[in-house]
């Protein structure tokens, strides 16, 4: 009994150590998914529009996609050196590139400099977490008892979702604090959230050196049967080669993409397709997060007494048959259309018109009013309508307003004068008054919804959606790591398991984000400006379709006992 006590509480500040290192890397990748909007209107050029959000998710994914490079450098080092050193040497890289980039200057400042500096620390951290991973849930594994091995290391696998939890929490608490406006300014809070980074990491350090060597690898250390070349033992031996390979195709590969679409996909959705301000979309996922993170060890532990294989693949199955589905009640949830009836009109308010003079043309001028429609349920939809004017002479005047004469709404025989703020370009100081002008022309165009703030209702059936997405990663993740350590043997099992499952997450998973956005951006046409919402989620569904069936017919369900063979 006092062995067994003695076992838990030793694997206890394994756990500790081994993960608190590891969420704090998570973390350090995720700030830079949650702030991606600002991001791309930091680094670069203000009027970028969607090229400038393509651009950030392209060096989000830039990071994912040198991860399996990582992992042949740091697994190679680990098989070699060891697995404690070699992810201390992993956490201090992925520490300091993030501090790094809270430091670059804005693209108003250095211009394009500030992109290139961004992406150049984005692969940094792209290698250290390739090797850190591998190390950690290697580290734990094998220090496991075979019979529980599932349970121990599932508790790595939560790292993730709290490294997210953790990342969301901060940029919400700093935002509420700073304010919008504060926080999204070059040098705003948003920052914040990567500065801190390095106080967390100092702080793993500390616990990180007291950690001791693996008992499995010590022991091939001290019996002389070191692997001497680790990565042409891996993929250079046809049977390792081949595992290598099953492990891919078999599982992480789909694992990466469920993992990516429940979580970093749904919230760049709900944003920036369904329009959920910033705060109800990250409470959405830290909700959601907070009540699935347990299903990590539940379906670890699950896998221990079933064996891996099914729960991993029934996790994929759910998600490529349900996907669309929960995806359309999103948009469903969030259509302007469903709640024309229920405008509260003693509610609704609308901005004063503020007129933004084209910098080419000054007989060209949009002007733009927000509408902020408060509904019965409790919800606030805030639209911005954009009309184009085209005067009969340029504008010439640098005054605070400009007045101009339009038909009235009700009677096009009676006309309306109409005030609005001019928005100084930048360096420019605009003189009290109004310019008067005469409209020559007028485009109008449909209010657009910019923000939405949901009902209650609304608010906790996306949350259900969003735990269902969260619910089928703990599927396929809670028993990833047990079941890569049991693929191959301890000289070789940094390197061989960290390829696959940084290939599988970094590249398949990695990419989702990008590729679901840019699949949507191919679909937009004349006639459907918006595009097909959906488009982008058949990437993920195919590739965790074709993972199911390759699982399927080559994966075995068996728990091997001794993985020091």
């Amino acid at each position: 009994m006092n062995n067994k006590q003695n076992t838990e509480k030793g694997m206890g500040f394994i756990i500790g150590a081994s993960s608190v290192g590891t969420l704090i890397e998570w973390y350090d990748f995720y700030i830079f998914g949650m702030l991606a909007t600002i991001i791309s209107k930091q680094f670069f050029p203000e009027d970028s529009g969607t090229s400038a959000l393509l651009s950030t998710l392209a060096i989000f994914a830039a990071g994912f996609i040198v991860r399996p490079f990582g992992a042949l450098v740091f697994g190679r080092l680990g098989d070699l050196i060891g697995r404690k050193y070699t992810f201390l040497l992993t956490l201090v890289l992925m520490g300091g590139s993030t501090f790094g980039i809270g430091l670059v200057p804005g693209y108003q400042s250095i211009g394009w400099a500030a992109p290139i500096i961004v992406l150049a620390l984005r692969l940094v951290q792209g290698l250290a977490l390739g090797g850190e991973y591998g190390g950690a849930a290697t580290y734990v594994a094998e220090h496991a008892p075979a019979s529980r091995r599932g349970f121990w290391t599932s508790w790595i696998q939560t790292t993730a979702t709290l490294g997210l939890f953790l990342a969301l929490g901060i940029i919400i608490l700093v935002r509420e604090n700073q304010g919008v406006e504060n926080f999204s300014t070059e040098w705003g809070g948003w920052r914040y959230p990567f500065w801190i980074s390095l106080l967390l990491v100092i702080v793993s350090i500390f616990i990180r050196m007291r950690m001791s060597e693996s008992p499995m690898f010590a022991k091939v250390k001290a019996e002389g049967k070191m692997s001497v070349n680790p990565l042409k033992e891996s993929f250079g031996h046809r049977a390792n080669f081949k595992m290598v390979l099953l492990a891919l195709f078999g599982a992480v590969m789909g694992q990466g993409v469920v993992w990516y679409t429940g979580q970093f996909y749904a919230q760049s959705f709900i944003e920036n397709t369904c329009k959920v301000n910033f705060i109800d979309s990250r409470n959405i996922l830290l909700i959601a997060i907070l009540f699935a993170t347990p299903f990590f060890v539940v379906f670890g532990t699950l896998s221990d007494r079933v064996g891996r294989k099914w729960i991993m693949l029934i996790g994929m199955l759910l998600a490529v048959f349900s996907y669309r589905y929960i995806y359309q009640q999103f948009l469903d949830y969030t259509n302007p259309a469903a709640k024309r009836t229920m405008v509260d009109a003693a509610k609704t308010t609308k901005s004063d018109p503020l007129a933004a003079i084209d910098a080419k043309d000054k007989k060209k001028a949009l002007v733009s009013i927000r509408y902020d429609s408060v509904y019965t349920d409790g919800a606030k939809y805030s639209f911005t309508k954009i009309d184009t004017l085209h005067f009969t002479e340029e504008y010439a005047g640098h005054t605070a307003s400009i007045g101009y004469v339009i038909p009235n709404k009700e009677d096009a025989s009676r006309m309306d004068t109409v005030t609005a703020k001019v928005k100084a370009a930048k360096g420019v100081t605009l003189a009290e008054g109004i310019t008067y002008a005469s409209v020559e022309k007028k485009s109008v165009k449909p209010g657009v919804v910019t923000e939405k703030e949901l009902d209650k209702t609304t608010f906790w059936k996306m949350v259900g959606w969003v735990f269902l997405l969260i619910l089928y990663v703990t599927m396929v993740y809670g028993p990833i790591a047990a079941f890569l350590v049991e693929l191959f043997p301890t000289k070789i099992r940094y390197t061989s398991m960290s390829l696959p499952y940084h290939i599988g997450n970094g590249v398949f998973g990695g990419l989702v984000p990008f590729l679901g956005t840019l699949i949507v951006e191919f679909t937009k046409t004349k006639e459907v400006p918006a595009g097909d919402p959906l488009a982008g989620l058949w990437y993920p569904i195919g590739v965790a379709a074709l993972c199911f069936i390759i699982g399927l017919i080559y994966l075995r369900n068996k728990i091997d006992e001794d993985v020091m063979d």
